[in-house]
């Protein structure tokens, strides 16, 4: 007998002919996670991935910590990985439900029993049954409650036999890595951290533009970017973040442009830019977190006008939600604390009192040719720096 952690994964399931890729790509993905933690077997079989350390010491709790945050999963448990032999199977049930009974002071339980070995000379129902009685028995102090129990003891019955009742929710999705890459615009704020998670919760590799605008901004708000792609890069298994020198750009549009019109014709540069650096690592489209009416410059048709200053496609995952939906999301991934710390960043910026909501394109266009466009975005991108975030 021994402790096993058994994954599960829901949408996977549906990709027919490609399953094995996505099955290897989520096993790949969640080796590179428990790396660090101590020597394990991570393998698949009857369309569950377990994960068997090789050390008595091994960290679990640490584990399942990290694999239910890696996209792909539904769902991981600590299991009794058991012998298929009825006895064992019984005999360990009941010490683990007095365990779960002792811990916990429940009063009601179930068992539900999953037989994929049809070798196993007793169906699921059967085993169900018998075995709750002889919980009933063993832990007189508990009752049976089909419909809401404290807690199910669960027993599936295979090549071996697995005992758990913890079943700790992942955050399901796609594993990254199986849908090409994309570049985010990541900002200091709570929008584009959710949209480059949503982004990435379908199987898309991430890496980050932020734009920064020394001295206008700190380097305390650099430091918070920093920190925001370190969190994403939980998700995404490894980040690679370009800072972009932008104060150049904005004193340039801030002299040369109508003022209602410097956050659009700003808008427009940064995807210029964020465009060129994808096109040379390989990105298949942008991310930002926009929503529409959020704001002057995300009006339908201030986001007409950004789009066209690119070709590539930009994807806005947040486009729909309101404020309120973004923060829940914001908390629930642990990235809200820090994108609401009090540091500006380049948005904040040489920002028009009454900013344009309705922008023309062909005065747009017009307005920004006053600039040296190609020149700043040359001398914009030899000054990047780049950070490779693991």
């Amino acid at each position: 007998m021994n402790t096993v952690i058994l994954v599960r994964y829901e949408e996977i399931f549906l990709k027919g002919l490609n399953k094995p890729a996505f099955e290897g790509r989520l096993i790949k993905n969640m080796k590179k996670v428990l790396n660090g933690l101590g020597p394990v077997d991570v393998f698949k079989a009857q369309s569950r991935i377990y994960v068997e350390p090789e050390n008595e010491d091994y960290p679990l709790d640490e584990a399942i910590k990290r694999l239910a945050g890696v996209f792909g999963i539904a769902s991981v448990s600590p299991v009794l990985k058991l012998e298929t032999d009825k006895e064992i199977i019984y005999e360990r049930s009941v010490e683990m439900v007095q365990n779960i009974v002792k811990r916990n002071r429940y009063k009601t339980f179930k068992v539900e029993t999953r037989r994929a070995d049809k070798r196993f000379p007793m169906n699921s129902m059967e085993v169900s049954r018998e075995l709750g009685g002889i919980i009933l028995q063993k832990v007189p102090e508990l009752n049976v409650n089909v419909t809401e129990p404290d807690f199910i003891l669960h027993v599936e019955i295979r090549e071996y036999t697995y005992i758990y009742s913890e079943i700790v929710p992942g955050v399901k999705g796609l594993p990254v890595g199986c849908n090409g890459q994309a570049t985010l615009l990541l900002s200091g704020g709570i929008d584009s951290p959710v949209a480059g998670w949503m982004v990435a919760k379908r199987g898309v590799r991430l890496e980050a533009v932020h734009f920064y605008s020394y001295p206008y901004t700190s380097e305390r708000a650099k430091d918070k970017v920093i920190r925001l792609a370190n969190i994403l890069s939980r998700y995404t298994l490894g980040l690679r973040l370009h800072i972009v020198p932008f104060t150049e750009i904005q004193l340039a549009i801030n002299q040369q442009c109508p003022k209602e019109y410097l956050t659009i014709i700003m808008r427009r540069f940064m995807m210029k830019i964020t465009e060129r650096i994808a096109q040379q690592n390989g990105s298949l489209g942008l991310v930002t977190g926009e929503a529409i009416g959020q704001v002057a410059s995300q009006t339908l048709e201030s986001l007409l006008v950004t789009n066209s200053a690119v070709t590539m496609p930009v994807y806005r995952p947040c486009i729909g939600m309101d404020k309120n939906e973004v923060v829940e999301l914001a908390r629930k991934i642990d990235t809200y604390e820090t994108s609401i710390l009090p540091y500006e960043d380049c948005c904040t910026v040489f920002v028009a009192k009454h900013p344009v909501t309705k922008p023309q394109l062909e005065k747009t266009i017009a307005y920004e040719s006053v600039l040296d466009i190609e020149g700043l975005i040359d001398k914009a991108l030899k000054e990047t720096e780049v950070i490779n975030i693991q």
